[in-house]
């Protein structure tokens, strides 16, 4: 019984070991001279001029979330395009809603100018 738990067991330590594998040897293994160049807060060449908790503008996490809605959409349209002959005409109209309803969408952040950047 518990045979048939060894593979998972290896497979999760292998994950491991290379997951955390390199961080040890990078750890272990690499040259630690700080300067007070290097332990500066920027290594850029001058101090931060904001607190590093500013507010972000709301049209950047917008954008980001466009680019992810369509990044998804065309990450459906691929298998949809490879199975499109078996699923028939029911997987065509189906794809045609959730394009359609994906355009609407776009159209309506067209119109209120979240793709606008100043």
């Amino acid at each position: 019984m518990l045979d048939n738990y060894f593979p998972v067991l290896l497979f999760v330590l292998v994950g491991l070991l290379v997951g955390i594998g390199p961080m040890i040897m990078g750890w272990l293994l690499a040259p630690n001279y700080p300067d007070s160049e290097k332990l500066s807060p920027y290594e850029c060449g001058f101090e931060a001029f904001e607190d590093a908790r500013m507010k972000f503008d709301v049209r950047y996490y917008l954008v980001a979330i466009l680019f992810i809605l369509f990044d998804l959409e065309i990450a459906f349209l691929f298998p949809w395009a490879i199975i499109l002959a078996k699923i028939g005409l029911f997987g065509y109209l189906a794809m045609v809603l959730f394009l359609a309803i994906l355009v609407v969408g776009f159209i309506y952040e067209w119109m209120k100018g979240a793709l606008e950047w100043e």
